[in-house]
């Protein structure tokens, strides 16, 4: 079982070496160097993420090489997805001229393309993450906490200023604070390094809002505030569908929330995020499209948080093992119909008219709307984690280490953790 310090040194390794690989293929097509990534540090975060999901869900399928090179397809395919939309998110003001695959795509080089890159992942993780876990196991603990809290730091600094410029910056403005840079101020020095690399790796930025007449819109396209509003809500009316199926079909009515207070099952919330992100590309396209990919990627996304809950929280909240043509007791063939019929629904159907909704909301209301969602998500979302640990570790330790766990202990015992989730199952 990996701990978060180790799958932060992992997302850090692998982020630096797929960066030392895209520098190496631009600097032997291009016969110079560039460095590709958002981040002016040599880390493409993109990577490190694909790593981290495949080092926790390959694992649950070791001796199946066939799913395994499927799931790390999809895997690397979703990743890449969000990386690609958040890619061309991150600054509002700016055009991006990318040179990535999309997922998906509907034509055979596309698929290929996907293929290919999956090959490349899963060959890396067994050939190469072998290696690399052999001697992270050499490094002491505290040495490998300091560096991961480190580099994260510099990490979180660097991306600010990187998000900065491209939110403020254009070409004009860097020609002007370049023309103005022997003032020695450092604010300067910085802004016109920033915007250099980012004109050099991406040769084709432009801004793109120009002096646009009309009102304001609220979460105007998919942004980061209308998909913590597609999460909400969608995370509420997942949890009310759950809990109505699981009473009228199996007859036990119970609490199928994700969170300690509220209706919110976060995975349904989730859920919806993945579908919306990644299936906009399909939503002109024909049905049977959406379905396979929903049915794609529906299924690996409920494989993926059975596993991160077990590893995690050292609970399972889910097994399909009685279940025909399941994988892992994780997810099955019949609930991946479902999400290929749920793909199709949402993005034709429900996702529309929601999102037309969204942008009706007034913009300053919207706005401090979303980060009071996000702020009392967040709490709540950690409380719950903290508890769910906490239930998890008190049979080995009873007796609380500090006052947050009397707090915990107190607040949230067993009874309280097993009445709230009654099907909830210990993996120890």
């Amino acid at each position: 079982m990996y701990s978060l310090c180790d799958l932060g040194l992992y997302l850090l390794i692998y982020s630096f070496l797929g960066w030392a690989a895209e520098a190496a293929y631009y600097a032997v097509s291009r016969r110079k160097f560039c460095n590709r990534g958002i981040l002016s540090l040599p880390l493409v975060l993109c990577y490190g993420v694909t790593f981290d999901l495949l080092i926790l869900v390959l694992p649950t399928l070791a001796g199946r090489h066939i799913l395994s090179f499927l799931a790390t397809m999809i895997i690397s395919a979703v990743v890449e997805s969000i990386a690609d939309h958040f890619f061309q998110r991150v600054g509002p003001k700016i055009q991006w001229n990318q040179e990535r695959s999309r997922l998906l795509t509907g034509t055979g080089k596309g698929l290929l393309a996907s293929a290919a890159v999956a090959a490349v992942y899963y060959a890396a993780y067994l050939i190469i993450h072998p290696v690399l876990m052999a001697g992270e196991l050499l490094i002491p603990e505290l040495p490998k906490r300091i560096i991961v809290i480190v580099v994260f730091v510099l990490m979180g600094v660097d991306f600010l200023a990187v998000f900065y410029e491209v939110r403020t910056g254009d070409a004009a403005r860097y020609g002007q604070r370049q023309a103005s840079s022997g003032q020695g101020k450092l604010a300067a020095h910085i802004y016109n390094a920033v915007w250099k690399r980012l004109q050099k790796a991406y040769p084709g930025m432009q801004r793109t809002d120009g002096a646009q007449p009309g009102a304001y819109t609220f979460a105007k396209g998919l942004c980061w505030d209308k998909l913590v509003w597609v999460f909400l809500i969608s995370a509420l009316l997942g949890d009310i569908i759950e809990t109505f199926w699981c009473g009228l079909v199996d007859g036990q009515w119970m609490n199928r929330s994700s969170v300690l207070y509220g209706p919110f099952s976060f995975v349904w919330g989730l859920g919806a995020v993945v579908l919306t992100v990644t299936l906009q590309g399909l939503a002109e396209k024909n049905d049977r499209y959406v379905f396979a990919a929903g049915f794609i990627i529906g299924g690996a996304y409920e494989y993926i948080c059975s596993v991160f809950t077990e590893l995690v929280f050292g609970t399972v909240f889910w097994d399909y093992s009685d279940m025909p043509l399941n994988i892992g007791g994780r997810t099955n063939v019949l609930f991946c119909f479902f999400w290929g019929v749920l793909a199709v629904v949402w993005i034709k159907l429900i996702y529309p008219p929601m999102s037309k909704g969204i942008e009706s909301l007034p913009p300053l209301a919207g706005k401090i709307l979303t980060w009071v969602v996000v702020l009392v998500m967040a709490c709540n979302a950690v409380l719950t984690s903290a508890a769910m640990l906490r239930y998890s570790a008190r049979p080995a330790y009873p007796e609380p280490a500090n006052r947050f766990e009397e707090f915990i202990d107190r607040q949230y015992d067993d009874a309280y953790m097993e009445k709230r989730w009654p099907n909830m199952i210990s993996a120890q």
